[in-house]
C-alpha cells in the first residue's frame, strides 16, 4: 500500500494521508476548506513499514481503506504553569 502525503498551508504540523497522488474525492469538502492548499510532502509505502512517527500505522491504513483519507494533528498544546498547579495541588483560592 502507497499513500500520497500532503501537509497544510493553513494549520501547521498538519498532515493529510490519501490512498492516491492528488485524489481528495473522499476528503470531505468541509475538511478540505479548513486544511487548505495541500503541498505533497512525500509519496509513503505503509507496507514496508512497521511504524510512523506521530502515527499510528495500523489506524493510518485502516482509515485509508475505510474513509480514504487519514488526517494527522499535531499534539495539543500543554499549559505547563496549569499542569504544575495541579500537580502541588494550588487551587487559587
Amino acid at each position: 500500500m502507497i499513500c500520497a502525503v500532503y501537509k497544510s498551508r493553513l494549520r501547521a504540523d498538519s498532515y493529510l494521508f490519501v490512498e492516491k497522488r492528488n485524489e481528495f474525492e473522499r476528503v470531505p469538502e468541509a475538511l478540505m476548506k479548513m486544511f487548505g492548499s495541500p503541498t505533497l510532502v512525500m509519496m509513503l509505502p505503509l507496507s514496508k513499514r512497521d511504524h510512523l512517527g506521530f502515527a499510528d500505522i495500523s489506524k493510518v491504513k485502516s482509515e485509508l481503506v475505510s474513509k480514504g483519507y487519514y488526517l494527522q494533528l499535531p499534539p495539543p498544546t500543554v499549559n505547563l504553569l496549569e499542569e504544575h498547579k495541579k500537580e502541588i495541588g494550588y487551587s487559587g483560592k
